[in-house]
């Protein structure tokens, strides 16, 4: 069982879910399902993803009561401001086939198009009518944080960012968590970049794991949320397989020393 972590809104999220991130639409409903008979019980896709489609059938036909499943799809860039992001969100729930998302997200805040506080407050208004149980953020910075917070009335649940033992994002983590806000990880894995290095294979075989699993109970022990993404069904299972071990001081005072600053994908100012 997945250990819950409770939102500022008191929803219940997963903080283990599944990221579908270039699962191609054909190919992903079954990949859900695998996942959900894993044990997976979150679900993260996004409209840029172009496989709503997909996550919404498996969602719907897995044979689990809606309400103990946990889907989250986002916002694209292209569809900032008030009344695009409110078209935009229907065109998910249509593609979905479903009546409401726990999260929904902003992708990227787009500075240079100043658009997301109008954006976020499309957001607090499909959060008020019931269409999404949850709102957050993906990408955002602390100064787009603090203009949310001083700006709109509604304080993001979720902020979505890469995150993993080589870009730790210590003050942004901080930040978050002062105000209430889960940090979540994508791409918790550097893409499998870290998986090699030294310190992570030392300290997996120290503990029977695997090299993704040391990775991902990092993320645990951290208190934030992490989206791992697999289409392999064995890698799949691997991965939620986390939770009968724990790292201890040792481990994690050598995974520190792996921050580097290194990103896998662009800043958020230019993303």
């Amino acid at each position: 069982m997945v250990p819950a972590k409770r939102l500022n809104n008191g929803v219940e999220m997963p903080s283990l879910g599944f990221g579908v991130y270039k699962i191609p639409d054909d190919e992903v409903e079954q990949v859900v399902r695998t996942a959900i008979e894993a044990g997976y019980r979150s679900i993260d896709t996004a409209t840029l993803y172009r496989n709503e489609r997909g996550v919404g059938a498996a969602v719907r036909s897995c044979g689990l009561p809606r309400e103990e499943l946990f889907v989250t799809t986002k916002l694209w860039n292209t569809e900032h401001g008030y009344d695009r992001a409110l078209k935009a969100f229907e065109g998910s729930l249509a593609q979905l086939g479903l009546d409401y998302v726990d999260l929904y997200l902003i992708h990227w805040p787009q500075p240079s198009r100043d658009l997301y506080v109008e954006t976020w407050r499309a957001l607090e208004k499909i959060l008020a009518d019931g269409r999404a149980r949850a709102i957050g953020v993906s990408n955002f910075q602390v100064p787009h944080l603090q203009r949310l917070l001083d700006e709109t009335d509604v304080v993001p649940a979720v902020d979505q960012v890469e995150l993993h033992p080589a870009l730790q994002q210590p003050e942004l983590r901080k930040f978050d968590a002062d105000h209430g806000i889960v940090t979540e990880a994508w791409s918790p894995l550097a893409r499998g970049g870290l998986l090699s290095h030294q310190v992570i294979t030392t300290i997996a075989r120290k503990h029977g794991k695997t090299p993704a699993q040391v990775v991902l109970r990092w993320h645990i022990e951290m208190d934030l949320v992490a989206i791992p993404k697999s289409a392999t069904p064995e890698r799949i299972r691997e991965n939620i397989d986390i939770f009968d071990f724990e790292l201890d001081a040792q481990d994690v005072a050598a995974l520190a020393t792996l921050e580097s600053g290194d990103r896998q994908g662009p800043h958020p100012d230019e993303g």
